[in-house]
């Protein structure tokens, strides 16, 4: 029996499909080991959202080769996707596979073996039209389903190589999706997590008009499902109409992680991203005034190309006075590709560095004061496991929250009090 292991980075989407490709191996009865075991193969799946992405990839591609010199080594996903050159560079690799490759990844692995057939055409997911069915599984993390519905995007961001990697948008067709969460809610698996390179335009390319909108309408009549999360999404989306709606949906988290990027219009633009930031603003009261207890989280960049003192100073006001819950602070660093890493202006790394600590620092005091507002106050949450004797896991609104129990609360939802907090989480008693 072959023993296989796999290493993913990157995002909730890569996870999905790892998951998918492990699926293809074990109905073929191959093995699956841990990444730090000795295996027949390694499979990478590579992710190029920064240049520490892309660096981390290839660190990880060379890595494996030293836990077992024989072995196959596999580079697949959206580095390999992009950088082609760069990847023919590292010898330590023997098969490549693109994005839409990954669903005959056996199929390949197993005709290299036999015949010395290597696979070095990778396929061109800027022309593909449709979405790739990847097979009956799903990713399950912990008590909850992780569920893609589309793949690639067509915004352009100037700073993002990911439209590259993953191509124009498709939308999975809602039938699939359907099906797929019924036989979760059966396994009794009881929040799902929406995914997608950018599900805010699910639906954009199908003949008929259904929207994100109307699928969480059909999911939220599942039986067994108590709770529908929304992967990372473009605050466009958020028009009166799709708030109307989804406030009727009493299976909707009640958090949002909407990607402003920069509180600054004049960033924005440079960004192409495609709203101000009166608009965001419109947005957030939208969301706060449908649902009362919402949690709004978020990316930002600092030191984007030509971002000045002042420009930076905006951006840190809007912070403040929109008040996040939580933000991912990422330093700004150039994509080969990509329309800002050809632009003047580039911001020093010693600026950058000061910039990302200021806005860590907003980020982690607003996270402490949110939860100090839920001081003697009762919370619901579903609990995922236990370590070191507290069970832990998330409200509705994604608090992160540990309870202390002698019993088993693992995938139960359970209202309790929260009597203390820390700066990453609350406390709770029964």
């Amino acid at each position: 029996m072959k023993t296989v292991a796999f290493i993913t980075l990157g995002c909730k989407v890569n996870q999905y499909e790892t998951n998918n490709m492990i699926q293809q191996f074990l109905q073929k009865e191959y093995k699956i080991v841990e990444s730090t075991e000795k295996a027949d193969i390694y499979i990478v799946n590579t992710c190029t959202v920064t240049n520490m992405s892309d660096r981390k990839s290839r660190q990880m591609l060379r890595r494996v080769k030293e836990l077992n010199h024989k072995a196959i080594v596999v580079a697949c996903g959206c580095y390999v996707q992009v950088a082609k050159e760069e990847i023919e560079k590292i010898e330590e690799i023997d098969l490549v596979l693109g994005n839409n490759e990954k669903k005959e990844i056996v199929k390949i692995i197993e005709e290299y073996i036999k015949e010395n057939k290597k696979h070095t055409e990778i396929g061109d997911v800027m022309h593909q039209k449709e979405y790739v069915e990847l097979g009956e599984t799903t990713y399950t993390e912990k008590t909850r389903a992780v569920i893609k519905v589309q793949d690639g995007c067509d915004r352009f961001c100037s700073y993002c190589i990911i439209p590259y990697a993953r191509g124009r948008v498709r939308s999975r067709k809602p039938k699939k999706i359907i099906e797929e969460i019924i036989k979760i809610a059966q396994k009794g698996i009881k929040e799902v997590v929406i995914t997608g390179i950018h599900i805010a335009s699910y639906g954009k390319d199908f003949k008929e008009e259904y929207k994100l909108i109307d699928l969480l309408e059909e999911i939220n009549q599942i039986k067994g499902i108590q709770r529908i999360r929304l992967g990372s999404i473009e605050p466009l989306l958020i028009t009166e109409e799709f708030v109307a709606r989804l406030s009727n949906l009493e299976k909707i988290c009640h958090h949002f992680h909407l990607s402003l990027q920069s509180g600054c219009d004049e960033t924005l633009k440079r960004m192409n991203r495609r709203y101000t930031i009166q608009e965001f603003k419109e947005i957030v009261r939208r969301l706060r005034k449908a649902f009362e207890d919402v949690i709004l989280t978020t990316d930002i960049i600092v030191g984007f190309p030509q971002e000045t003192q002042k420009e930076f100073d905006k951006t840190y006001q809007f912070l403040r006075e929109i008040k996040f819950y939580k933000m991912h602070i990422f330093k700004y660093s150039p994509r080969k590709g990509t329309k800002a890493a050809q632009m003047t202006g580039q911001v020093d790394g010693k600026i950058k560095e000061e910039r990302s600590q200021k806005l860590i620092e907003l980020s982690n005091k607003k996270e402490k004061e949110y939860h100090e507002k839920y001081l003697g106050k009762e919370v619901e949450v579903l609990f995922e496991e236990e370590k070191n004797g507290y069970y832990q896991g998330h409200t509705k609104n994604y608090i992160l929250a540990f309870m202390k129990s002698q019993e088993n609360l693992e995938n139960k939802i359970i209202k309790a009090k929260c009597m203390d907090t820390d700066t990453d989480h609350i406390l709770l008693e029964m």
